[in-house]
């Protein structure tokens, strides 16, 4: 596995895996209309790479093929986290985890994580703040803001 600094090129690619890792990975906790609402595939691909280009965004490849990807902004905030669904539990999702830790200066990293992710990012040390529930075109989803210290 490589990971890899994202390049504007890669959005598109970033777009079609977040889709499809919603609608397969996601669809054991989220209904049908859930994931329609979470991910309708309609993504303004400007607005992400202007977003991945702002954050610290990488990408992780096995054998030259974009397995997931994940970004954090400068204030500790995991924003996405990604991983196509044929590269499930091969440690992808770590391996980029373990880049964005090292990679921002926050002392405490904070994520709104899905039904699905919440077990992942418990094992990693990260706490559940609060359960949420997010509109997304009148469709209420539940995630949890979660949260993890790196220094004190």
């Amino acid at each position: 596995m490589v990971i890899r600094k994202y390049i504007s090129s890669d959005c598109v690619h970033l777009a079609e895996l977040f889709y499809q890792t919603v609608h397969t990975v996601n669809a054991r906790d989220y209904t049908k209309e859930q994931l329609d609402a979470w991910a309708d595939g309609k993504v303004d691909l400007e607005k992400w790479d202007q977003s991945f280009s702002g954050h610290d965004t990488v990408i992780a490849l096995v054998d030259d093929v974009i397995a997931g990807f994940g970004d954090i902004d400068r204030s500790g905030y995991l924003d996405r986290l990604y991983v196509h669904k044929d590269y499930q539990r091969q440690k992808v999702a770590s391996a980029i985890c373990d880049r964005l830790e090292k990679a921002v200066e926050a002392n405490r990293i904070t994520t709104h994580a899905s039904v699905t992710a919440r077990a992942f990012f418990e094992q990693r040390g990260y706490k559940v703040m609060k359960e949420q529930q997010v509109v997304r075109d009148g469709v209420s989803l539940t995630n949890y803001v979660m949260e993890k210290t790196l220094r004190c």
